[in-house]
């Protein structure tokens, strides 16, 4: 990632944020060559902003077949993001684009059985309890679920770099920073709106 100082962040609750918003991510890992796959992410906090991520892949998935333990992936958050028109300046520039991310760099760990069965757990109710008839593990039935997870590759990533990138136009002056408010807030595009008030808040 490239990381001018001035949009690196060291908060801990926009971290959690930007992952619980985008927890369907991207799980990077090398091994002779570069792999990549999308995964649902889940955080997991140990206190003192310690913390790990948990996740769950397909064992015919290429990067499964490949990851093993110790190694080290890239995990890749991307939050709200807009595209900055450099119409909206006082003066000419470039466009550019404001965005919110997490990347988070960390060593595998792969998980037992129980372990998967209790991540797997946790995903389903977080997303089936909100339904009007949710389909939770139990209702599935142990026989269904111990075959499914046979075909599941369960994995803990401890981190070992974390990087938080909030780049919102703070190398901008106060009139050109409210210029580009002004123009995404007459935008339709929900990220636009995001963006708009999360640079609204940073202005304060």
């Amino acid at each position: 990632m490239y990381f001018p100082q001035l949009f690196k962040s060291e908060d801990f609750n926009l971290l959690k944020e930007i992952i619980s918003e985008n927890s369907f991510s991207s799980l990077i890992t090398y091994n002779e060559k570069i792999l990549s796959t999308k995964a649902m992410m889940q955080m997991k906090e140990l206190g003192n902003d310690l913390f790990f991520i948990e996740t769950h892949i397909s064992r015919a998935n290429p990067v499964a077949r490949k990851i093993k333990e110790g190694d080290e992936v890239l995990c890749d958050f991307l939050g709200a993001h807009s595209y900055i028109s450099s119409s909206w300046y006082d003066h000419i520039n470039v466009s550019t684009w404001n965005y919110e991310e997490v990347q988070i760099y960390g060593l595998v760990e792969i998980m037992s059985d129980n372990e998967l069965y209790n991540h797997l757990k946790k995903l389903t109710d977080f997303f089936e309890l909100p339904q009007k008839c949710p389909m939770t593990l139990e209702r599935m039935g142990a026989e269904f679920v111990e075959k499914e997870m046979k075909g599941a590759l369960g994995i803990k990533i401890i981190p070992t770099d974390v990087k938080i990138k909030r780049k919102l136009s703070q190398n901008r002056d106060e009139e050109n920073k409210q210029r580009i408010i002004d123009n995404l807030n007459q935008s339709h595009f929900s990220n636009d709106k995001i963006i708009s008030k999360k640079m609204a808040e940073l202005k304060k």
